[in-house]
């Protein structure tokens, strides 16, 4: 059963992601929260393995609701994902390098959703590749980027370091693959390893340290 915590200041967002949720089977809603500050008590009380996070909330925000529950060690099973719009793609950056591990769209189909649910909760990030590349892209031309690579960068090989900046762009395995030339079980088996030697949490984790590290253009 995947326990998700639901986290927005609308009422009636809330009550439709409830409704919805609990009548999936395998999926229920453990608690609900209407600011950040909420979210962030709601999840040390209950530890779902998902929070469904808003980005504006009052009292603290989305954004700094999932720097606390990504950095609390008692809430290292509990995945975020970030509820947003395409013209808010600044907050997206901001929830991924805070420790999010993708984000939805408000008009995400009900199906796909769920899907995401299960996906996220089994520990996979949720990264649409399209969306991907819009933010990184916007980020990466920023005049003000400043470049803070992983510690663990040089333990890369040339083939892996590419493969990270291919991740950053919001390439997928397959992508990666024809990319490269290669197979897709090659493509996976140096993402595996990158992530590996970089301790990444996820792919969406992997996003920002390409982007941080300079791997993406």
């Amino acid at each position: 059963m995947v326990r998700v915590l639901i986290a927005d200041d609308q009422d009636l967002v809330r009550l439709g992601l409830r409704t919805l949720i609990d009548s999936e089977d395998g999926l229920t809603v453990v608690g609900e929260a209407a600011d950040g500050l909420a979210a962030v008590a709601q999840a040390r009380e209950h530890r779902p393995d998902v929070v469904l996070m808003d980005v504006r909330m009052p009292g603290i925000d989305g954004i700094e609701a999932t720097r606390r529950i990504a950095a609390d060690p008692d809430l290292a099973g509990t995945r975020v994902v970030v509820l947003t719009t395409f013209e808010v793609d600044a907050y997206v950056f901001d929830a991924l390098r805070h420790g999010a591990s993708g984000f939805l769209t408000k008009d995400t189909k009900p199906a796909d959703l769920v899907r995401a649910l299960h996906l996220v909760a089994a520990g996979e990030a949720l990264l649409s590749p399209s969306v991907t590349r819009r933010v990184v892209r916007e980020f990466a031309s920023r005049p003000s980027r400043v470049l803070k690579p992983h510690p663990q960068l040089d333990t890369l090989t040339d083939r892996e370091r590419e493969i990270v900046g291919l991740v950053g762009e919001g390439l997928s395995n397959e992508e990666i693959a024809a990319r490269l030339v290669v197979s897709p079980a090659t493509a996976r088996t140096h993402v595996s390893r990158a992530m590996i030697k970089l301790a990444a949490r996820d792919r969406a984790q992997m996003v920002v340290f390409a982007y941080q590290s300079g791997l993406v253009d």
